[in-house]
């Protein structure tokens, strides 16, 4: 049973009573390994090699030279591929070596050319200390958590890999679904319960002499040489059965990304792990001569006895990978353009949707703008132009207000002029245009739908057209707007919308407003100014009716007993000279103009 950990407290000078020895694997950049294993044996640590058997030998001996005096001592050479039992083989070998060497070792530590010591190895031997009985070694079941990163993970102990993973992948994925289909099962060893984890660990002697010593080890051999990477499920899994305390958890940060490929570490990381406290960090770039010549550092005294910081440098790299993958929100590219509704956001921050206000209200653009200080561009989707806030050809982020270009691509122009505005944007919008991104902005969590509908037949009662024209436009405005109204009904919308009936918005403009302003200032501060001018709705129930008697049934527009009592009354009408006058409609309104304030 395992013994309660052992709290990381101050020890004796210099780790009391701790002999740390340490296994390197390498097969690249000896040169840098010769240095990494300098640091090791200059800090009273014993170290061995393992060269792999396919480095060139001139430069195996370069290395030899440059450890010259340091007591190194070198593994048996085997040619170790990865993903195979040769790279647990490698390190089986090298610790056996290394405890008979030298019978006062208390600790290994595994490491590569590649592990750059953090901090100095005497502090390291310190915490070691804190923790006499512990195995620190990452060990996960399992059957009880997903561990690994788009591979295989109770598979890799039941399954059959006699192809290469990276120089045959095609057979090795076709002849693991082979095997699927079969039902290919390769039984467990008796008492073996897998476990896997990260391929560095530091072990006391005593656990790791009983792996190597353990009765049962010709068997387990043959069985993990055809485990799939058992360099991470070999000592990971045996470890179990003679551990008095495992501590889940590697004393190297070595981050893997979305692909199984670990992270490098270059000049630009030296502050994030000058701050870490970890102990030591792989994979170091062969030209981070920054790191090289900074680490290993010592920690400031007032954190010396902190434990290391991994979980939050583990955590920023997650982040760091989740930005390279799915890229920052609303910020399309490339080389990772989204999936549709499978964006990461689709757009960069929340906005404003200002959906008919514009014909209910004369001067809302700039009442608005200086009510809450945000920027309201006006009808960026215009059919003629795009209206941006200032007026200019050029809108945010080098915009262009030509419309055929915004037409090139309406997604990428919304979420370029989302990106590069102020914060809380807003714009105008109505079913006069154009009509691309209703569905894109319903179900973006950003945005902020404020629809007063109806409101698309005020500029018509202020109109000098035919009143033939005038029914046309009217009928595909109101077209449009019920199209919108439909994708607002959508189970899918995502934004936040608010909706008006023309006859509501008339009745309560102070309730529009007051809605806009905490929209776009959601802190307070604009309540109190008063709301822009009305539009002359003189004639809209004239408009109404004619409309309706020409065959076409205005809609949205809210209660018609509540549009009466605000509209002006209407004249009596002339009695007509025959039936047929009084049933057809004029086909040319003369509607009064519109009023400029």
């Amino acid at each position: 049973m395992n013994a309660a950990p052992i709290p990381f407290i101050r020890g004796g000078k210099e780790g009391a009573g701790v002999r740390l020895g340490v296994i390197m694997l390498c097969h690249e950049n000896l040169g840098l390994a010769a240095r990494m294993a300098r640091i090791w044996s200059d800090g009273g640590a014993r170290v061995i090699m393992h060269v792999d058997a396919k480095a060139p030998e001139a430069a195996v001996e370069g290395l030899k030279d440059a450890l010259e005096g340091t007591g190194t001592i070198y593994a048996p050479r085997r040619s170790c591929t990865w993903g195979t039992f040769s790279l647990v083989a490698a390190t089986l070998d090298a610790a056996a070596q290394l405890l008979q060497a030298h019978p006062d070792v208390t600790h290994v530590f595994l490491a590569s050319g590649a592990c750059l010591p953090l901090r100095p190895v005497d502090e390291l031997r310190r915490f070691l200390a804190s923790y006499p009985e512990s195995d620190f070694i990452e060990s996960v079941s399992v059957r009880d958590v997903g561990w690994t990163v788009g591979g295989l993970n109770e598979e890799r102990f039941t399954l059959h890999f006699p192809f290469s993973f990276r120089r045959h992948r095609k057979l090795f994925d076709r002849y693991v679904r082979l095997q699927r289909r079969l039902g290919v099962a390769r039984p467990i060893p008796q008492g073996v319960k897998p476990h896997i984890g990260s391929q560095w660990w530091c072990l006391t002697r005593g656990t790791l002499e009983a792996v190597l010593n353990d009765s049962r080890r010709a068997e387990f051999d043959r069985y993990f040489r055809r485990v799939w990477i058992p360099d991470e499920s070999y000592f990971q899994t045996l470890v179990r059965r003679h551990s008095v305390h495992v501590e889940s958890r590697s004393l190297t940060l070595a981050k893997f990304d979305a692909q199984g490929k670990p992270y490098v570490f270059y000049d630009d990381h030296l502050a994030l792990l000058g701050t870490s406290r970890i102990f030591v960090a792989r994979k170091i770039w062969p030209g981070a001569s920054a790191l090289y010549d900074a680490f290993p550092r010592r920690t400031d005294p007032a954190d010396a006895d902190e434990e290391p910081d991994t979980e939050r440098i583990e955590a920023l790299l997650d982040r760091a990978a989740a930005r390279r993958r799915l890229g920052r929100p609303g910020l399309y590219m490339q080389s990772r353009f989204p999936r549709k509704d499978a964006e990461n956001g689709k757009t960069a921050q929340p906005y404003a949707v200002l959906y008919g206000a514009g014909d209910l209200f004369l001067g809302l653009r700039e009442a608005a703008a200086q009510a809450t200080g945000r920027t309201i561009h006006g009808h960026v989707f215009g059919r003629q132009e795009v209206e941006f806030a200032d007026g200019g050809l050029i809108g945010p982020g080098a915009l262009s207000a030509h419309v055929g270009l915004r037409n090139l691509d309406p997604q990428g122009f919304l979420a370029s002029l989302i990106r590069s505005s102020d914060p809380m944007p807003a714009f105008l919008y109505s079913p006069r245009d154009r009509q691309y991104l209703n569905w894109f902005m319903a179900t973006d969590p950003n945005a902020q739908l404020l629809v007063v509908t109806g409101a698309w037949i005020l500029p018509l009662i202020h109109s000098d057209m035919p009143f033939d024209d005038v029914r046309r436009i009217a009928a595909k405005l109101q077209r449009a707007e019920v199209r919108f109204l439909d994708t607002l009904d959508s189970v899918w919308v995502k934004a936040r919308v608010r909706r008006w009936a023309l006859a509501e918005a008339l009745a309560q403009p102070d309730e529009v407003w007051s809605e806009i302003c905490m929209t776009l200032l959601p802190e307070g501060g604009a309540a109190s100014l008063p709301a822009p001018p009305l539009q002359d709705i003189t004639g809209v129930l004239r408009l109404v009716r004619a409309l309706r008697n020409a065959g076409l049934r205005p809609r949205k527009m809210g209660d018609p007993r509540v549009l009466r009592a605000l509209a002006a009354p209407l004249p009596v009408p002339e009695v007509a000279d025959s039936p047929a006058e009084a049933e057809a409609p004029s086909q040319e309104i003369a509607l009064p103009r519109q009023r400029t304030g």
